[in-house]
């Protein structure tokens, strides 16, 4: 059996601070600990995402995005506590 897969948010194509404010909006219907995945533009879209989700300690990892150059996936584990 495969673990299940998080839940996603596609954001590519949508401006900064759209995208961070839609983002933090999702996370907050993930339980603490767990995992959402996003998928952004690579460059302003992905550094000010990440930057403002650890200020707030969240965990963040980067990877291009499997399917878009130019795109990246994000993989947020929220903060507990």
């Amino acid at each position: 059996m495969s673990p299940a897969q998080p839940p996603a948010l596609d954001l590519r194509g949508t401006p900064c601070p759209l995208n961070f404010i839609r983002t933090k909006l999702a996370l907050e219907q993930v339980p603490p600990g767990e995992l959402l995945q996003v998928d952004l533009d690579a460059g302003d879209p992905q550094q000010l995402v990440t930057q403002g989700l650890e200020s707030a300690g969240h965990g963040v990892s980067c990877t291009p995005h499997p399917e878009q150059e130019g795109a990246v996936r994000l993989l947020i584990r929220r903060h507990v506590g």
